[in-house]
């Protein structure tokens, strides 16, 4: 690899904005240029002619060494597919994909090319969530009785009405919990695992569109740890996403990524304010990414793997699971 590992942004909405901020933030990146089908920038990029823009991935030739997949969520795995046959490595937004079945043809196409898949779930970066998650590996919360996942975020109807698949099951993959929650649906998985069980119910109460604007689940683990989570985009004005963990050394909650109570035994608060709380308020209330420290973490750890030859922090196998989740969710809903 190069000093500087030449990127191409797959996607031309706002997601891809972020993308090309963060790739020229980064010291060992090079923003390469934007794949975009219909030919169009990003918005923050419309004046800036000196970037190329290509229709499909091939046409860059050999121009870049890895392609960032922002493009809407059930085109994630055609998009990863492209780049493992020509050879590149792929850096995907959440979630891998919203079906089984693409995020395999994402995970196989990357391993037979030998290239690395990555996937962009961030939250996972903090430094508070990075502790607990620690603490729950070492077992050092003892059993763990409760986790009460509240996501409950607002969107506008022209938020719906801005692209005909938003909301939607086709390219969307679902509403609030394949979309804005997934991140914290991660979270909840990669400190829990994977629920025995999954009761849930969904709705659509407030917006026109044709996946659910709210829903509940409740998730019975193996131990006996029952957990609920909650995912809107009816919740006006929009709430911080929190966590409360309630186990035999005690409780905590978690705000946005940070530790905000901190009530167990005989262990220190390893919060570390401010530098925890990345995207701080993220996605409560609109879509617009304001604070792309997350994002930098994911774009720095995936360019250290490929040189260490080493998995991302978050792998598409990993990612996979996360899918699965939500998938149960909405499968049990349905049931």
């Amino acid at each position: 690899m190069a000093d500087r590992m030449r990127f191409l942004i797959v996607g031309s909405g706002n997601i891809a904005s972020t993308w090309a901020e963060v790739v020229r933030k980064e010291p060992r990146a090079l923003l390469a240029g934007i794949v975009s089908r219909s030919g169009s920038r990003p918005v923050s990029m419309r004046e800036e002619p000196g970037i190329p823009v290509w229709k499909d991935l091939a046409a860059a030739g050999n121009g870049f060494d890895a392609a960032v997949i922002a493009t809407p969520n059930g085109l994630h795995h055609a998009a990863i597919v492209e780049a493992a046959r020509l050879g590149r490595h792929a850096l995907c937004e959440k979630p891998l994909d919203i079906s089984l079945e693409g995020a395999d043809k994402a995970i196989t196409a990357c391993r037979e090319a030998r290239v690395t898949l990555g996937v962009c779930f961030q939250r996972r970066m903090s430094p508070d969530n990075a502790a607990v998650k620690r603490l729950l590996d070492a077992r050092k919360l003892g059993r763990v009785f409760a986790a009460d996942l509240a996501v409950k975020f607002f969107r506008e109807q022209s938020y719906y009405d801005s692209a005909p698949y938003r909301g939607g099951w086709e390219i969307d993959g679902g509403g609030p919990f394949m979309q804005q929650a997934s991140h914290q649906v991660d979270l909840y998985r990669w400190f829990f695992g994977m629920p025995r069980s999954v009761k849930s119910t969904t709705a659509t109460l407030v917006h026109r569109m044709e996946a659910e604007d709210h829903g509940a689940a409740i998730l019975v683990h193996e131990g006996g740890m029952i957990g609920t989570i909650v995912a809107s985009t009816v919740a006006k004005p929009g709430f911080p996403a929190r966590l409360e963990i309630h186990a035999e050394a005690g409780s905590l909650v978690l705000e946005n990524d940070l530790i905000t109570r901190w009530a167990v035994d005989d262990i220190p608060n390893p919060s570390q304010p401010p530098a925890a709380a990345i995207h701080a308020g993220a996605g409560a209330s609109g879509a617009r990414v304001s604070d792309t420290s997350g994002h930098e973490a994911i774009l720095r750890d995936f360019i250290r793997a490929i040189a260490e030859n080493r998995p991302p922090a978050v792998t598409g196998v990993d990612a996979r699971l996360t899918t699965e989740l939500i998938l149960k969710i909405y499968e049990a809903a349905r049931a």
